[in-house]
């Protein structure tokens, strides 16, 4: 019997949000994972060539972000993940609710550079993601952000 990897789409804006996500890649190796990312060529310096390209955008740009959320649909219509994982920005919250949609289950990590409250994202994933963490202690709740360390 051969037992199918899961799915795993692992989603992040370039800069700090790709670097956390790709000191998560050790542990993600295990699994069927696509990328994702607003800067195919941080993906690149990688040795990720095949990296889904996705329009940056921000909450001051709604014509890119409806854009960029159609987009985020698409990659995940294609590769059908059973899970997504996103240390943010913007882009890795729509492949959240997109991933949500076709009943994956989903994880959002907050960026470690928001210590002082969670991003505006953030606190949207708390809302829709199945999991949303937190790097910061002082930031995780009851219910939701948990806390489990920093992944720096």
């Amino acid at each position: 019997m051969t037992i199918t990897p899961i799915k795993v789409l692992a989603v992040a804006s370039g800069g700090g949000h790709w670097e956390q996500l790709m000191l998560l890649r050790p542990t993600l190796a295990q699994y069927d994972i696509r990328f994702a990312t607003t800067d195919p060529a941080v993906a690149a310096k990688h040795g990720i060539t095949d990296a889904e390209r996705l329009p940056d955008c921000n909450q001051n740009k709604p014509l890119q972000s409806a854009l960029c959320a159609l987009v985020a649909l698409r990659i995940v219509f294609r590769h059908r993940p059973q899970v997504v994982i996103s240390t943010g920005a913007a882009p890795g919250f729509f492949c959240i609710l997109a991933g949500r949609l076709i009943g994956a289950r989903t994880l959002w990590i907050d960026s470690v550079a928001n210590g002082e409250e969670l991003s505006m994202c953030g606190k949207l994933s708390k809302r829709f993601a199945n999991q949303c963490w937190t790097q910061w202690e002082h930031l995780a709740g009851p219910d939701q952000p948990r806390y489990h360390g920093a992944v720096l």
